[in-house]
């Protein structure tokens, strides 16, 4: 019995280095993944055209109909190209779910966690490869918005200083925004492992929750119920590409969170509900 045992007692010890998956091998992995799945293509052809759409749309149809100041270009450029971001964070949140709870579906993810027995690396490398891929093509399109919305309203007398942070940095947060929302959502996929579950968790809490609590802030007077509202994802997440000119704003009862104060909030509830996740994963047959 020992003799027959001994072999499979430390399998992973018998492996040769040069067969087993480093950090940079299982992101090409995760990459070929990413690219191989339709609803991948689906999903940012979805989100470059509406980004783009929304900034001609807009910006062809917005006339302020008079002179503005230079504060006020800003504004309109940073409204007219951050209006697509609602919706394309939706998107983004459901590719998010699927590209973890379509391996499940599958059956694949057995095959991902036989090549990753620690199974933290693959995680974390589908997670970069959604990240940088997300960011990258959300970047690109917001970018082309901006090129083609200031040339419409250039020929409307509106001419804003892309080169201000007031402008810049709302259109970077943007990109940030929807990635942070992608990454979230995968950890919600990974956790309940369903396509339909991870979807309605995420859009629940994106769309449904904030209603909820807002509407009985309003019937009981509970500004506390306000303040949570405040922390929820989208609310906290949306002063990432909330124009701002630094000037003194209007005092506004309970919490307010800035860019960095939201981008904070955001960025602590993805690494929370990944770190769960990842928790869970590891414990877990599969």
């Amino acid at each position: 019995m020992t003799a027959t045992n001994a072999p499979s007692r430390n399998r992973s010890a018998t492996v040769p280095d040069s067969v087993r998956l480093g950090f940079g091998r299982l992101v090409r992995s995760e990459w070929i993944k990413l690219r191989s799945i339709r609803s991948t293509w689906w999903c940012y052809a979805i989100l470059v055209a509406v980004t783009i759409g929304m900034a001609l749309l807009v910006g062809s149809a917005l006339d302020p109909g008079g002179p503005l100041t230079q504060d006020q270009a800003n504004g309109t450029l940073v409204t007219i190209n951050t209006a697509s971001v609602s919706l394309t964070a939706l998107v983004v949140a459901v590719l998010g779910v699927l590209i973890i709870t379509g391996e499940y579906g599958t059956g694949q993810i057995r095959s991902t966690f036989t090549a990753d027995p620690g199974r933290i690396g693959v995680v974390v490398a589908k997670a970069a490869v959604l990240a940088v891929t997300t960011f990258v093509v959300s970047a690109v399109a917001l970018w082309i918005g901006v090129a083609i919305s200031a040339a419409l309203q250039a020929g409307k007398g509106v001419h804003a200083d892309l080169a201000d942070p007031s402008v810049f940095m709302p259109l970077l947060g943007a990109s940030v925004y929807v990635t942070l929302l992608a990454l979230l959502a995968y950890g919600f996929g990974l956790l309940v492992r369903s396509s339909a579950g991870g979807i309605a968790i995420t859009l629940g809490l994106l769309l449904v929750l904030p209603g909820v609590l807002s509407l009985a802030a309003g019937v009981i007077n509970a500004q506390w119920l306000s303040d949570v509202v405040t922390f929820l994802p989208a609310q906290a997440g949306g002063q990432l590409f909330a124009f701002s000119t630094g000037a003194d704003a209007p005092q506004q009862a309970g919490v307010v969170l800035d860019g960095w104060g939201g981008f904070a909030v955001l960025l602590a509830e993805v690494v929370v509900v990944g770190a769960f996740a990842l928790t869970v994963v590891r414990r877990r047959d599969v």
